[in-house]
Parts: C-alpha cells; structure tokens; sequence
C-alpha cells in the first residue's frame, strides 16, 4: 500500500530539517574555522591577511550567508511553516523564502560556478598551490562544493514561493553593488584588487568585468526562479485568480474546465 500523502510529508519534513540542521553546522564551523585558524603569512598572499581580513572575499560573505539561511531554516522548521502553500505564513517562513531566492541560491551558484571554472583553467588565479599549507583541502570543499550541494538540495527538497522578480532582483543587486564597492575600498587601502586579474586590466576592462560579475549573478536569480517554477511552482498556480472563481457568498472556488 502507497504511504499516505501526509505520511510523504511529514517524511519529507524530517529530511529537510536534517539537511537544514547539518548545512547550519558545517557553514557556521567553516566561517569561525576560518577567521580564527587560518592565518596565512603576510609575505605568503597579503590579500586576506591585511585590510579587511577574510571579508575581502565573496566567499567569506557567502559562507556567512549560507550559515545564517540554513539556520533561518531550523528556525522555520521549528517554529514556523514548513507547508507547500501556507495560505497566511508566518514572518520567518518570508524570510526564509526571500532569503532564497534573492541572496542563498544565486551566490552560492556564482560562488561555486565562477570558482571551480577558473580552478580548472588556472588555480593560481583562485587557490594558489602556496595556500594549500594554510587553506584545508576539506574547508576549501565546504566552502566551494557543499555550498552549491546544499542549496540545489534545499531547492528540489523544500518548497518556497519566489518574491516578485523587482523585489528579487533589486535585493540581489544590493548585496552585489555592495560588495563590489568594497572591492575599490579595499583596492583603496592597500592598491591590489581581491581578483588579481583586474591587477593586468585597464579601467574600463575592470568596470566591465565587475558589471559581468553583477549580470551573471542576476542570470542566475532568474535561473532559480525558473527552477523553483517548474519544481513547485503547481503548489502556487492551484489558487492563482485564473484558476478561482467567485460563488454566490463570496468565496472563492476552484474553477473546472
């Protein structure tokens, strides 16, 4: 006999606070594993180890980022709502969605993406071979590899519903604008940029190349929101206005075709 639908659910349920529960742990012992054991030599990389420290690197925000969701995501899964299409959910259950949407998936992607692509063209770009008696083989792969496990885990196995894309796409260009700037903050500082090929570029290469960080990142907003689409997205077209109509007392109906 086939496990009843609320059985499927409450199996599911588990599953995902587990995944919540273990992305919660590892990224938050990654960050303080990093800020406080991994001191690389200054004469070794100054980027880094001077001005701004590990917060120079989108990484570093990341990982943050990643450690604050998944624990957004406990928080829901004990205190908040956890359904398909909760018709009035709680704050942290807007939040945890938001926070998806706009902010843990598309960065986590260009975090991995743009890291393991040019790892393989030339990890002397990225991860020099130098850094490897500083940087743990099993914290780089937290850092790299289990953000974007987790999140495409988090996007198959957890529903949520996609902000609009003007909220979505204007949070995420915040976060990015943001970071971007501190890029020329810490270029100020101590005259090197966080990626050393802007350090060979001229000046409109170097905007360019930022800008192409940025349009990247928002491609990616707009390929999770399709993937969430066609993932969940029958949840939410159930009870959209085309598919309800109205009846004598006022309340709405599902429509038959």
């Amino acid at each position: 006999m086939a496990p009843s639908p609320s059985r499927s659910r409450s199996v599911m349920t588990l599953v995902c606070a587990i995944i919540h529960l273990v992305g919660a742990v590892q990224f938050t012992f990654a960050v303080f594993y990093d800020w406080t054991r991994v001191k690389i030599p200054r004469e070794v990389q100054e980027m880094g180890s001077g001005f701004g420290g590990k917060l120079v690197y989108l990484t570093f925000w990341d990982a943050i980022l990643q450690a604050v969701y998944f624990t957004v995501c406990l928080i829901n899964d004990a205190a908040g709502d956890h359904s398909p299409n909760p018709p009035n959910p709680p704050l942290i259950r807007r939040i945890k969605d938001y926070m998806f949407a706009a902010f843990a998936f598309p960065i986590a992607m260009f975090v991995g993406v743009t890291f393991w692509s040019i790892m393989a063209i030339d990890r002397e770009l990225v991860l020099p071979k130098k850094l490897d008696a500083y940087f743990p083989f099993w914290l780089n792969h937290i850092m790299h590899t289990n953000i974007v496990i987790f999140i495409l885990l988090e996007m198959f196995l957890s529903c949520r519903k996609y902000p609009t894309k003007k909220k979505g796409l204007a949070g995420l260009t915040i976060f990015m604008a943001t970071y971007l700037s501190w890029t020329f903050v810490i270029y100020y500082n101590t005259n090197l940029w966080v990626y050393p090929v802007m350090n060979v570029m001229d000046w409109p290469s170097r905007i360019f190349f930022l800008l192409a960080m940025l349009a990247f990142c928002l491609i990616l907003y707009l390929v999770g929101d399709f993937i969430n689409n066609k993932r969940w997205g029958h949840n939410y077209s159930k009870l959209s206005p085309k598919n309800s109509v109205k009846n004598s007392n006022g309340k709405s109906t599902k429509k038959i075709n």
